[in-house]
């Protein structure tokens, strides 16, 4: 058997089913098949991580990669994946595995509101923990560009201190991006911008 080298392989000639192959291991979905793995992230909009690869670049890449459960429940209810829990050795339908991911995931279905409604607006929303935030969000995509703002979902009913809203905004003008808080009762979002008179 020939081995292929990752220099040989174009996204635009593979083969991709319907519904990607994904498995749910430990509270995480994995795409153990890195050509599907690069063409989610390649050609389906940047979804997932690749495991040990710090900054993708756009073309395939030999590894798996890793969804969050958001990325997962949003393919999984568009039809585009599909996901099979290895500890209980079934397929998950969308309902039970949003159950699932509701347990674990803190806020789920708020951050879920938001990220869905962004994606309905052409953003491309990447987890955001490094920034101290839910989301960073592209226009274009992670790699093409740098990230426009920062999101950070918070109910109606969320108290936010001014110490929190100072902390937040400067470490978005650190990062050269804008602060946004997103309440997803409304999908209404509050942009801050720092200025020097």
């Amino acid at each position: 058997m020939n081995q292929v080298n990752d220099e040989q392989i174009s996204l635009d000639d593979i083969e991709v089913p319907d519904k990607i192959p994904t498995k749910f291991i430990n509270s995480r979905v994995i795409v153990f098949n890195p050509l599907y793995a690069s063409y989610l992230y390649v050609k389906k909009g940047f979804f997932g991580s690749p495991l040990g690869i710090n900054k993708p670049r756009l073309e395939y890449f030999s590894k798996p990669s890793e969804l969050s459960l958001i990325e997962a429940y949003y393919l999984l209810e568009k039809n585009e994946i599909t996901i099979f829990d290895v500890k209980d050795k079934e397929f998950l339908n969308p309902q039970k595995f949003y159950e699932i991911a509701e347990k674990i995931h803190h806020k789920f279905e708020e951050k879920y509101i938001i990220y869905k409604d962004l994606r309905g607006k052409g953003y491309i929303p990447r987890p955001g923990l490094k920034f101290g935030a839910d989301f960073v969000t592209y226009r274009l995509g992670p790699g093409l560009e740098h990230s426009l703002f920062m999101v950070h979902v918070l109910g109606q009913d969320t108290l936010i201190s001014a110490v929190d809203m100072v902390r937040a905004g400067r470490l978005a003008t650190s990062v050269r991006k804008k602060f946004v808080i997103a309440n997803p009762l409304t999908k209404s979002y509050y942009f801050f911008e720092w200025f020097k008179p």
